[in-house]
């Protein structure tokens, strides 16, 4: 049962492996020595025939059958066949060893969270564990022959200490035509719904966490019973088989030795076929572990020792929840209490092995003093803006926006300014758009104001203006104009030091402008977003000629907004202007 060779391998010197090869148990040897055996006396059989018994005209004939065997037993793909077989058979081997459940991680769980010391809280553990193992078992007496044989029925389970006579009448009682490996986890689980009702698990997180092991652990004995239940595609068995026999038994006839005198390439009589035998031994040796290994839980050397396996679980799940409930070594100081840098010691044996941490293997790069300066920065004039986005083609749009200091204002007649709000932001459709909002006009308030969508009803191509913006999902800083969905309060500016405009196109300087309040010109009203309020009623009527005058916080306001959430607070920061072309158009 399993043979393990582990610790004769752990050091690669001369002839490691050569010395696994003189082992008889779990070996090649003892796995197909009859196969060889028979292989090789058919081949010397059918070669005392050719040589002995047959006469000439008979020999032409055995002849042109050895050809033409010789000549299609190459057609046979055996090494590919056989290739994806053995592949598919240790995948499934060893993914059915990792599933077997080991009960250790649930008695740690166990122990820690059902309390008590007295003959009940022992019972209650021990039982808990006693049936996770009970559960092992069932699911092996039905796909483990070597179980199967120490188990043959349920009287021997209850003989072992798995369960006691109660359980036995209880189980046998269950009619059902499944199974039944399940039922003494169900078992397990009630004990620990009672466990939690006479308080000896503290929380229902632990009651979840032991129920979620019991789980666990059912999952994986279900998974052990579905490959047992579900095998490799019998075809594919039979196909890898066909191919391996037809093949050597092609080679029975199409590797004899042919007389040289008929012109054949045969030269040296060689009477023990060497290369056919070392061939038959690695492609049937190949086909024999693949036997061995479709099965791991039968009695081959290389199967599962799964009785050993059911011996240690139940003495190692009553060690922890009653052996070790609770129970930890005296707590005190280590060696190294006082300690921050230490080092542990080494053998005389082990010596040779120290070494150094790794610290990385970039660590010991050099860099030459001359490369290993920064490299400056570029750097742009002060009037001059550079950003870039990538657009629908794919292409990168650089734009250079001039901001000068000194700005015309062309006013109206009536001493309003004309102005159009140009916010610039990168869309989801990562494109560049520029999107205008009509006319807005400079009114004179007492207050800064907040403003944000009314139920004024624009035109159709206002509504596309203004779902775009509220559609940028970045802005651009360099423009100062916040579009992002999220509100927030601006701070304002005071423009009572401005010069006073005395008609339109009269130039002013602008700065630090501050841009809080949307107004709509021909209803002359302002409205406040969701979640916010005005901080105070705005003037209903235009001062011309007093509006660089005003004493307090003055405001730039544009139309009510009837779109989708969203903020739409036109945001300059301090310490930025903003461009007017001729017509009064902020750029």
């Amino acid at each position: 049962m399993t043979i393990t060779y582990t610790a004769s391998v752990a050091t690669s010197h001369f002839g490691t492996f050569i010395k696994l090869l003189a082992r008889w148990r779990g070996s090649i040897y003892k796995l197909m020595w009859r196969e060889l055996v028979i292989f090789i006396l058919a081949y010397y059989a059918l070669s005392l025939v050719y040589r002995f018994a047959l006469p000439p005209d008979h020999k032409r004939t055995f002849e042109k059958v050895a050809l033409y065997c010789e000549g299609y037993n190459n057609l046979i793909p055996v090494a590919f066949v056989l290739g994806f077989y053995v592949t598919i058979i240790l995948t499934r081997w060893w993914d059915q060893f990792n599933i077997i459940p080991w009960p250790d991680r649930f008695a740690v769980f166990v122990t820690a969270n059902v309390h008590g010391h007295d003959d009940r809280g022992r019972l209650m553990r021990r039982s808990i564990m006693r049936y996770c193992c009970l559960s092992f078992v069932f699911t092996f007496r039905s796909i483990c022959t070597v179980v199967k044989k120490r188990f043959p029925t349920l009287d021997h389970v209850t003989e072992a200490g798995f369960m006691n006579k109660d359980e036995q009448k209880i189980i046998e009682g269950i009619e059902t035509p499944h199974n039944k490996y399940f039922v003494p986890l169900v078992w397990a689980t009630s004990l620990i719904s009672r466990a939690r009702k006479e308080g000896r698990i503290q929380d229902d997180f632990a009651v979840k966490t032991l129920l979620d092991e019991v789980n666990q652990f059912r999952g994986q004995l279900g998974s052990l019973f579905n490959y047992d239940w579900i095998s490799v595609p019998l075809v594919y068995t039979q196909t890898v088989t066909l191919s391996v026999y037809t093949f050597f038994l092609s080679c029975l006839m199409g590797r004899q030795f042919l007389e040289p005198d008929q012109g054949f390439k045969h030269r040296v009589d060689i009477y023990f076929p060497v290369f056919t035998v070392l061939q038959f031994i690695f492609y049937m040796g190949w086909l024999k572990v693949a036997e061995s290994l479709i099965n791991p839980f039968g009695e081959d050397d290389e199967d599962f020792d799964i009785n050993s396996l059911i011996d240690r679980n139940l003495q190692v799940s009553y060690l922890i929840v009653d052996g070790m409930h609770l129970e930890h070594p005296q707590l005190i100081k280590d060696q190294y209490w006082d300690d921050v840098d230490f080092e542990l010691p080494y053998t005389a044996a082990s010596e040779q092995f120290k070494t150094e941490p790794h610290k990385g293997s970039a660590v010991d790069i050099s860099v030459k003093e001359k490369d290993s300066e920064f490299m400056p920065l570029p750097s742009l004039p002060e009037n001059q803006t550079l950003f870039s986005t990538f657009v629908e083609e794919g292409k990168n749009i650089m734009e250079d926006r001039s901001t000068p200091k000194n700005i015309p204002l062309p006013m109206q007649s009536d001493g309003s300014l004309q102005s159009r709000i140009s916010p610039r932001a990168y869309s989801k459709k990562s494109s560049v758009q520029e999107k205008h909002f009509p006319q807005r006009q400079v009114s004179n308030m007492s207050a800064s104001t907040t403003c944000t969508r009314s139920d004024l009803h624009n035109s159709q191509q206002m509504q596309e203006d203004t779902q775009d913006i509220f559609a940028m999902s970045d802005l651009d800083d360099q423009d100062g104009y916040s579009t992002s969905p999220k509100m927030e309060r601006v701070e304002m500016i005071d423009l009572a030091t401005l010069p006073k405009p005395q008609g339109a196109g009269t130039a002013v300087k602008l700065e630090d402008v501050n841009l809080n309040t949307v107004h709509n010109k021909s209803t002359e009203s302002s409205h406040t977003l969701k979640g916010s309020s005005p901080s105070s009623d705005l003037s209903q009527s235009n001062k011309p000629n007093n509006i660089w005058q005003q004493q307090g916080q003055s405001t730039l306001r544009s139309p009510g907004l009837n779109t989708g959430t969203g903020t739409c607070i036109v945001n300059t920061p301090t310490e930025k202007t903003v461009l007017i072309d001729e017509t009064g158009h902020p750029s």
